[in-house]
């Protein structure tokens, strides 16, 4: 049996968002990001389809050490809803709000028509669900909202995690690794308002999860400069997640286990993992990355 490895990869950027059981008004985030967010980011550099099986990038063992943790942010989001110029589209899609430009009063330019002039009070802003008017064949709205949505929406801001995928095959964490430099598809941290930045994949190295986060300095805060390479930070014991092959006695699980992506939401299976403070060593390996 081949030796495990360990691809590292660096999640940072001014946001991450990795959700476990938000809704549309609530949208939450987990305190770091999940094995099914990951394994997403990768699927997504691979180029695989949603409905396509996961296979063994569902196998790998999943780690996550929180080097910065970054702080909650809320965002308070609204959508729709008060007045806004009409626009030809919204008067083909829904019939009832073109009948109400038409018959409404248009104030010195009666004449004019209702594009980019008429306004509606308190009207959601986009034709939800469009469908056919059985009575007339023309595109409509299916849903009609005529008041704004609220959504309660939270942020990881300023984080930096480094993630560990163990495997014992070193040329599958290659490929993931040149897939996430390289990738078929936009990558996000969790959300598509979350773009990462500077290099995801640092390499891929012999040893466990444990024994690789205790290994490698904490990733730096700033960029070096001229070629300065980013002197190694180990006085901070940082708090680490490493994912069990088997259940443990007296560990909660978590469903964040990916089995399939859909379009219509995934499959999630249950997993264990245990948490441990990392003392890095003292001539652990610094990094020389962008930022």
């Amino acid at each position: 049996m081949n030796d495990p490895h360990v691809l590292l990869i660096r999640l940072a950027g001014p946001l991450q968002s990795w959700g476990l059981t938000g809704r549309f008004a609530r949208r939450d985030t987990h305190t770091r990001p999940t094995k099914s967010g990951v394994i997403g980011l990768c699927a997504a550099a691979l180029g695989l389809d949603r409905e396509e099986p996961l296979g063994e990038l569902a196998e790998v063992l999943f780690g996550v050490r929180a080097d910065r943790p970054g702080t909650p942010l809320r965002d308070y989001h609204t959508v729709g809803g008060g007045t806004y110029p009409l626009r030809p589209r919204d008067l083909l899609t829904d019939h009832q709000r073109a009948e109400k430009a038409w018959t409404a009063s248009a104030p010195n330019d009666s004449g004019s028509g209702p594009f980019g002039r008429g306004e509606l009070e308190a009207w959601y802003g986009s034709p939800k669900y469009v469908t056919t008017d059985p009575a007339s064949g023309a595109l409509i709205s299916g849903e009609v909202r005529r008041h704004s949505l609220i959504t309660e929406r939270w942020y990881l801001a300023d984080a930096a995690f480094l993630v560990g995928l163990e495997h014992p095959d070193a040329a599958l964490l290659e490929r993931i690794a040149h897939a996430l430099e390289h990738p078929k598809r936009l990558l996000w941290l969790g959300r598509k308002a979350c773009p990462p930045s500077g290099d995801l994949a640092l390499g891929v190295v012999p040893g466990t999860l444990r024994e690789t986060f205790e290994t490698h300095a904490l990733l730096p805060e700033s960029p070096s400069y001229e070629g300065e390479v980013p002197v190694p930070v180990t006085e901070v014991r940082p708090w680490a997640w490493i994912e069990s092959p088997r259940p443990l006695p007296g560990v909660g699980p978590l469903t964040d286990q990916p089995v399939q992506f859909g379009a219509d939401g995934g499959v999630h299976s249950l997993r264990w993992e245990t948490r441990h403070r990392i003392t890095i060593a003292s001539n652990a390996r610094g990094w020389d990355i962008i930022l």
